[in-house]
This record gives structure tokens, C-alpha cells and sequence, in this order.
């Protein structure tokens, strides 16, 4: 007689998964798993793809065919299922000694016809022990429906959660790629510039050299010169003879009086200036001429900034007035908002500023689309043409994202802003300037023509009249605006 065990394994390879019963007309699919025909009719009919419920594989047609051996299984099982029951259905209380035959809904268990009438259970509710079945095993199949959907959910889940592993690890080993690259273009420079330095230090030493060892030949030869003429003269202070010493003494005269030696002492040495200067600075002026992305030296349109508005003489600061300027209301001017565009604007490229905002309280710096409309109170946002990062008084740094603004605090107050521009690579990033910390990225595609925008915010009672300036890399050297003196009026940022 088959054991409990092995009728539960037969009793599980009998279950179509979908409606969790015995199998009735079971097909097999080309993936080789087993369903009901009725079941794996319903279920591709909810479905425009048609894919096997257990492992998901997708199928151009809609084929399956009659699993007989599997239909005779399942019909046994059955058979040997309801058998069994039948046998061990006579279980017995172990209260009273009778046979079970009624199932207790309140309390969800087996009682005997004394049980029934006792006092535990009265008021209660009762079912036919077959009844009870049919009600449980459709509560199960439910229930195990629910948990399928369940799984298939939390499957696809799992699969986008993988893609989108995928994608960051496709993406990581592209930025390694990108970084790498970068500072390759860099090393490259340097190296170059070094290798210069060392090649032109080894031809100045063998110049100086060479013209130093022929000058020490020259010193030697009027060295040997005169210790050969002082041999003569120890000779002659030796001659006894007067008259002798007389003649040799007339004839050293007229030879001393004749020959003129020259003894060069030329001072040569190598130019330390050169070898032993600024080099890293030197080699940083090298590398801006061949670094792409080098600082943008950008100005100021004086035809897009507010009324209010005042720029400097070079057009690389500005600051808020304390009265609104005689201006043409001309169709590029911002109108309500305090802001001001820069005359250079990007439609390729990549593309990095720095501007100086210093101990300023608000301020407001980014890029705009060309189209960005101008002429109202605007709503700071990537779907309005703005990408922009803020800091207002009192409340912090934000950014302009939908559906509202996004607050943010760096690790210090920056000092400078730089903001980076990859117009092909739809990216708009800013950093703390002063350590290039990154303080947030804007992604998008862009169409048009790109500008700098610049807003030196309200004045915060007085707290904020300090003007926002474009950092000009000249040299390295930023230049000084010069602004009239001006008392502080509140403006909006």
C-alpha cells in the first residue's frame, strides 16, 4: 500500500499550477511544463504574449499538445486520493470516543455529534465535514492564485531590478572609461612637458660646459705660459755675470712689453629661472591651450538683464540696483525676475565657468534654453527651459526640479561656483569651485541653443549687496569690476 509520502509526491505532480486541482485534459508546451487545457486557454486569451506561466518563455503560436501519460497519473492519484481519504476519514474524538462528522466553523476544527451539543460549543457554527472541504480548497486555490500573481510580479521586479544593475555597471566601466581617458590626455601633457624641460636642461648644460672646458684650456695654456717665463727669470736671478745679466734683463723687457696674456675668467651658468621657476604653474598655462573644457571666459548681455539690474564696465558682474535703469523693454529682457543671461551661448560642446558668490546670502546661477520665456514670474524648472541651482536667506540651497524645488546641503558654504555644460552628452552639473566637490546634476536632451544665467538675488536687508562675478581666467588672474556706489533695495531672487 502506498505510503502517505508517496502520495503526496503523486498528488504533486498531478496539480495543474494555475487552478491548483488534479489535471483534467492536461497539454504539455514546447517548454515542457503541464496545464490544465482550459487553464492555459484562459490565461494566454488575458494576454497579448503568449509565454508559458511557470518559466515565462514567450511562443510565436499558440500550440500545446494532449499529455495522455499525465491525464492516466492524474486520474490515479486521484482515485488513490479519495481512497485514502475515505480510510482515514474515520477519525474519531478523543473527548467522547465518537466519529467526527462535523466541522466547527467558530473554531475552525473536528467535533463528534456530542461535541455539538456540549456546552464548549454551543451557539457555534457547523459544517458538513464535505462541505468544509469544498469551502477550504476554494479559499486555498484562491489564496494560492494570489500568491502566483504574487510571484510573477515580484519576478518582474526582480528582472528590472537586474536590467537596472546592468545599466550601472555598463555605465560605471563608460565613466571608467571617460575618466581614464581624461587624465591619459593629461599625463600625456605633462609627460611631454617634462621630457621638453629635461631634453633643453641637457643641451644649455652641454653648451655651457663646452664653453666653459674651452676656457679652462685657454687658462691653462697662459698658465703654463707664464710659469715657463718664471723658470727663465728664477734662471737669470741666478746669473752672476753683470753684463750677462744686464743683456737678459734688456731682452725680458722688450718680450714682457711685446706679449700681452689674457687670462679669461667668464662666468657661465645654467638658467635656474627657467629649470627651477613656477614650473607647475607654468605647466598649468601650457595645459589650458590643450585641456578641453578649460575655464570659459564668459560676459555679460546687457539686452537680457532686468531693469533693475546693474552690470559692470567689463561686463562680468552684476549686481542689484537701487532703481530701475532706463532700458528698452526689448523682447530678450527678463522682466520680473532679477537674472541676466551671458552673451555667449552653446549648441555643441562641453563647456565649464566659475562664478564668485562669496559670503553673498542669495543668488541664483545655471542655464537657460534660448526660447525660455522671460516676461513673467518664472517657474524655476528643467520643463520650463531652466536648470538651475539657488540659495535663498534664511531657508538654504534648492534646485529646480518637478513637481517642486529639491533642498540640498553641501558639506561647506561654497565660496565660487563652477558650472559644467555637456550639451551632446545632455548634462548640466555644478561644484563647490573652491574643492570641486559635485553639488547636483541636471540630465536632459537638448535642442537649442544653451545660455549661462546669472542672478545676484535680493538684497536680504542689506545683507546681499555684494555683486555676483564671473570668474575671467586671463592669466589666471580674475579681473576687478568696478561698480558706482549704490544703496540696497529688496528685490525677489
Amino acid at each position: 500500500m502506498a505510503s502517505r509520502q508517496q502520495v503526496q509526491s503523486l498528488t504533486e505532480e498531478a496539480i495543474c499550477p494555475i487552478c491548483i486541482d488534479f489535471f483534467t485534459d492536461p497539454v504539455i508546451l514546447n517548454c515542457g511544463h503541464n496545464f490544465c487545457r482550459s487553464c492555459i486557454s484562459q490565461c494566454w486569451e488575458k494576454k497579448e504574449i503568449n509565454s508559458c506561466p511557470e518559466c515565462r518563455e514567450e511562443f510565436a503560436e499558440r500550440n500545446f499538445r494532449i499529455n495522455r501519460a499525465l491525464a492516466n497519473l492524474a486520474e490515479k492519484t486521484r482515485r488513490l486520493t479519495v481512497n485514502r481519504e475515505g480510510k482515514e476519514s474515520h477519525l474519531h474524538c478523543e473527548k467522547h470516543q465518537e466519529e467526527l462528522k462535523l466541522f466547527c466553523a467558530t473554531d475552525k476544527k473536528l467535533i463528534c455529534l456530542i461535541c455539538r451539543d456540549s456546552q464548549e460549543h454551543q451557539s457555534h457554527n457547523f459544517v458538513a465535514i464535505k462541505e468544509a472541504v469544498q469551502l477550504y480548497r476554494e479559499q486555498l486555490k484562491s489564496s494560492l492564485g494570489s500568491l502566483t500573481e504574487k510571484k510573477w510580479a515580484v519576478r518582474e521586479k526582480e528582472l528590472t531590478q537586474k536590467l537596472n544593475i546592468s545599466e550601472v555597471r555598463e555605465q560605471s566601466s563608460s565613466l571608467q572609461t571617460h575618466i581614464t581617458s581624461e587624465f591619459s590626455k593629461m599625463h600625456q601633457i605633462l609627460t611631454e612637458k617634462e621630457q621638453r624641460l629635461l631634453r633643453d636642461l641637457r643641451e644649455e648644460e652641454e653648451r655651457i660646459l663646452e664653453q666653459m672646458e674651452e676656457n679652462l684650456r685657454e687658462i691653462q695654456e697662459n698658465l703654463n705660459s707664464i710659469e715657463e717665463k718664471l723658470s727663465k727669470l728664477q734662471k737669470q736671478m741666478k746669473q752672476k755675470d753683470e753684463l750677462i745679466f744686464l743683456r737678459e734683463e734688456a731682452r725680458q723687457k722688450r718680450r714682457i712689453s711685446e706679449e700681452k696674456h689674457k687670462i679669461s675668467t667668464a662666468d657661465f651658468s645654467l638658467s635656474v629661472g627657467r629649470f627651477r621657476g613656477p614650473l607647475q604653474y607654468t605647466a598649468w598655462r601650457e595645459m589650458i591651450a590643450f585641456i578641453n573644457t578649460a575655464p570659459a571666459s564668459l560676459t555679460l548681455d546687457p539686452n537680457t538683464a532686468n531693469p533693475w539690474l546693474i552690470l559692470s564696465e567689463e561686463q562680468t558682474s552684476v549686481s542689484l540696483g537701487d532703481k530701475q535703469q532706463r532700458v528698452p523693454d526689448n523682447p530678450e529682457r527678463f522682466d520680473i525676475w532679477g537674472c541676466v543671461l551671458a552673451s555667449e551661448g552653446f549648441a555643441s560642446g562641453r563647456h565649464y565657468w566659475e562664478v564668485e558668490v562669496g559670503n553673498k546670502t542669495c543668488w541664483g546661477l545655471g542655464v537657460a534654453r534660448e526660447s525660455a520665456d522671460r516676461k513673467k514670474r518664472i517657474n524655476r524648472k528643467p520643463e520650463t527651459g531652466y536648470w538651475i541651482l539657488w540659495l535663498e536667506p534664511g531657508r538654504g540651497y534648492f534646485v529646480g526640479t518637478s513637481p517642486s524645488s529639491t533642498p540640498f546641503t553641501p558639506s561647506v558654504n561654497p565660496r565660487k561656483i563652477g558650472v559644467f555644460l555637456d550639451y551632446e552628452g545632455g548634462q548640466v552639473s555644478f561644484y563647490n569651485a573652491d574643492n570641486m566637490s559635485h553639488l547636483h546634476t541636471f540630465t536632459h536632451t537638448f535642442t537649442e541653443r544653451i545660455f549661462p544665467i546669472f542672478s545676484p538675488g535680493s538684497n536680504d536687508g542689506g545683507k546681499n549687496i555684494a555683486p555676483l562675478t564671473i570668474c575671467q581666467i586671463n592669466g589666471h588672474k580674475q579681473i576687478q569690476p568696478n561698480f558706482a556706489q549704490r544703496l540696497p533695495v529688496s528685490r525677489q531672487l
